[in-house]
């Protein structure tokens, strides 16, 4: 039995909506599964909380103690100034979360394996920066390539890094998150390909089979906690970011 473990990230077109320029437009799984992540955060987010028990139930409690978890985080990173953002923040790190949850169930598909879906994250971020950054701070968001205490004979050398640091933000806020997932998952396939090439081998295959099923279930728990661990990852740098805009130089 052949087995690929690229072909789960492959997108693959569910409804054809129009051409365009020769291109064809269309619903596509990925966008299926990001529609899915946005009703079931809705139903969890508004519906579990609609009631605003005193005594919370078991959804309201999960609502409210993730809620409380990135404001603890925003505001631990940016003080109290940035606040304001907790929305946005909240936002995105449910979404990477449920989305990096959802990847893990069988014959599901990760948008978050998606290189477009996680660069379109963090490129959303990086906009949020600078046009927060310059309208709150104007010029004064370029102190942000200045660090404080260098001598100016070595502005001229250490200006250029900075600068190239920040624009390739992007770069390393996306890939971070896509690379881990998709690393995750081709694990996970391969080793799972052991035990149905071993199992269809025969008793001898059956028993041949048991070192592989172990060390998926092992890296299902490795995946798991990778999940959690990179939509927290987006979050932090997402508060770290936003910090340097709220207060660029310090």
């Amino acid at each position: 039995m052949h087995l690929d473990p690229i072909e789960q990230f492959q997108i693959k077109n569910l409804l054809p909506l129009l051409s365009l320029g020769g291109h064809q437009i269309a619903f596509t799984n990925s966008a299926a599964y990001m529609l899915l992540i946005v009703v079931l955060l809705s139903l969890l987010l508004i519906g579990a909380t609609a009631a605003r028990a005193i005594i919370p139930g078991r959804l309201q409690a999960v609502a409210e103690v993730s809620y409380e978890f990135v404001a603890t985080t925003l505001r631990s990173s940016t003080g109290e100034a940035g606040m304001k953002f907790l929305p946005f923040v909240f936002t995105l790190f449910m979404f990477v979360l449920v989305a990096n949850l959802i990847g893990l169930i069988p014959y599901s598909f990760a948008v978050t394996s998606q290189l477009i879906v996680t660069a379109t994250l963090a490129i959303l971020v990086f906009l949020v920066v600078v046009i927060y950054g310059f309208w709150k701070n104007g010029l004064r968001f370029l102190k942000l390539f200045v660090p404080s205490g260098v001598p100016w004979v070595f502005l001229p050398l250490i200006v250029p890094i900075e600068v190239l640091s920040f624009v390739s933000r992007p770069v390393s806020h996306s890939v971070r998150l896509f690379a881990n997932m998709l690393a995750g998952h081709i694990t996970l396939q391969v080793f799972a390909g052991f035990i149905i090439m071993l199992a269809g081998a025969g008793i001898l295959g059956w028993f041949g089979a048991v070192l592989p099923f172990i060390m998926v279930v092992m890296l299902c728990a490795l995946e798991l906690l990778v999940a959690c661990l990179q939509a927290y990852v987006f979050a932090i740098l997402t508060c770290i970011y936003l910090n340097d805009a709220i207060h660029p130089g310090h």
